[in-house]
């Protein structure tokens, strides 16, 4: 992994790591890798399998054994198990709930990690988006972002979302929602939810896509520019 140039952006979800990631993996023609997918992917398997959501042992096999890729569309990254599309399946409420409950456990980290990293070796380079891609799955990032946004605007975009695509959303619920998983995503033993000590921080709260995106270039470019002195 040491030629390739690597973009972590961390950060709880709704802040809006996803459309910055993807930007800017279109920006420097870089490859993209959504943690958070995998372990929704898990979730959403392990769900289907009957496998219970505190059972360490039987979630470290099923992390072993899945059966998944990425395939970029017009339409953005789609995530395929076992030949089956689940873009849309894993974006429920329910399954991001589920993944953070796995995201937890340590042997299901360990079992997650090496595959993680594994996308790095063909790319020149890569933006992981993610909660612990700059402290512990890229700790050797040459650029590291922590985005944030506060629960209630999280929660508000995330209702629109949902009403978007047709569905209904009670903002206190979703409110309380989030509120519950960043409890458990920054509280957890292992790999918690932190900004790394040499990340910039981005604060999209009041703050539109272009203007987090044109902050994340300027910084981005400033570390290229050192690196070719």
């Amino acid at each position: 992994m040491s030629n390739c140039f690597i973009i972590a952006v961390d950060g709880p979800g709704g802040a809006g790591k996803g459309e910055l990631t993807k930007r800017l993996a279109t920006h420097y023609g870089f490859s993209l890798l959504d943690s958070g997918a995998i372990y929704r992917v898990l979730a959403y398997a392990a769900r289907k399998a009957g496998l219970a959501l505190f059972d360490e042992d039987s979630l470290e096999q099923q992390a072993l054994v899945l059966n998944l890729r990425f395939a970029t569309a017009d339409d953005g990254v789609h995530v395929i198990l076992n030949n089956e599309d689940i873009t849309s399946a894993i974006r429920t409420e329910q399954v991001g709930a589920d993944a953070s409950k796995v995201a937890a456990l340590p042997k299901v980290r360990a079992a997650l990690l090496q595959r993680q990293r594994d996308f790095c070796n063909l790319a020149k380079g890569l933006v992981a988006d993610g909660r612990d891609m700059g402290t512990v799955v890229f700790p050797q990032a040459q650029v590291k972002i922590f985005l944030d946004a506060s629960c209630e605007v999280r929660a508000q975009r995330r209702v629109l979302q949902l009403q978007q695509a047709g569905k209904d959303a009670d903002y206190e619920t979703v409110l309380q929602e989030i509120k519950e998983r960043d409890e458990r995503d920054r509280n957890r033993p292992v790999a918690p939810l932190v900004a790394s000590k040499d990340a910039i921080k981005i604060d999209s709260s009041n703050i539109n896509i272009e203007e987090m995106v044109a902050v994340a270039i300027k910084y981005i470019d400033s570390i290229l520019a050192k690196l070719k002195d």
